[in-house]
């Protein structure tokens, strides 16, 4: 079992922006919090419950499987190893995704600046 990465951060209630930087124009460029990681926290919220829908499903049938009311035949075990092998691929697959939208959250800024001119780096 993986441990789940951390979650990106919604826009906290009061959460308020880093203070406007003045360019070497002395313009006052004030922020705004980026779209790009409202996607990503947008991301997470909708993955994560089907994932958690998915493993529910497969570790009730998974049970209900391995109980010996269901199966008594040899044959039940060869089904009981299908079961554990999807859930073993459910979870690689849902450490894979949760670590992409984590990982792409760490590299996107939480606020950009609000303008559309191209602004040099000081």
């Amino acid at each position: 079992m993986y441990a789940d990465p951390p979650a990106p951060r919604a826009r906290g209630r009061n959460e308020a922006p880093p203070p406007a930087p003045t360019g070497p124009d002395g313009v006052q460029h004030p922020w705004r919090f980026n779209p790009d990681y409202t996607k990503l926290v947008e991301a997470w919220e909708e993955v994560l419950p089907r994932l958690e829908t998915l493993s529910t499903a497969l570790d009730k049938a998974y049970s209900l499987a391995r109980s010996p009311q269901t199966w008594d035949a040899p044959v039940g075990e060869r089904y009981v190893e299908d079961i554990r092998e999807w859930r073993r691929s459910l979870a690689l697959y849902r450490h894979a995704v949760l670590t992409a939208i984590s990982d792409a959250a760490e590299d996107t800024p939480r606020w950009v600046r609000t303008t559309d001119v191209p602004q040099p780096f000081w």
